[in-house]
């Protein structure tokens, strides 16, 4: 997923002014953070199987029992993938301490551990939605431990 509206801002007199670096968030990192926890159509797929998305690891699990009905729609399956994964991103930025949103210079958003690493989690997302492996939960639990 690439977000290019999360790069450089440019004035109109074209200098950079308070334009973030290559792969730092805007100014307001609450704010790109809330934007990226939205995922509304897992959301609103979720909530049409009974699932609530709490922002936490046990909906995570949850998401990894539900009947993979999106596989049939070709055109749902990569937004959907989208979302799970910059779901999964939002449980970790907010239950694992030091975990943060970085946007790459490409406009991909990619979770950074307090280790350094960095985790392509959009990627991870739409695997999972696509063949159920690895599970969502498989893979929080797995990116918790570093």
């Amino acid at each position: 997923m690439n977000l290019p509206f999360l790069g450089h801002r440019h004035k109109k007199n074209g200098d950079d002014g308070d334009a973030p670096e290559a792969g730092e968030l805007p100014s307001d990192p609450e704010g790109v953070a809330a934007l990226l926890s939205e995922c509304e159509l897992l959301r609103s797929q979720a909530a049409q199987e009974g699932v609530r998305l709490d922002d936490t690891p046990a909906s995570l699990e949850a998401l990894d029992q539900l009947v993979p009905r999106w596989r049939d729609d070709a055109e749902t399956l990569p937004w959907l993938g989208n979302d799970a994964g910059l779901y999964l991103g939002t449980v970790v930025v907010r239950t694992v301490p030091g975990a943060t949103w970085r946007i790459r210079p490409g406009g991909e958003p990619v979770v950074r551990l307090a280790s350094g690493r960095e985790m392509e989690v959009a990627g991870a997302g739409r695997d999972w939605a696509a063949s159920g492996v690895p599970e969502l939960s498989q893979l929080y639990a797995e990116i918790a431990e570093h």
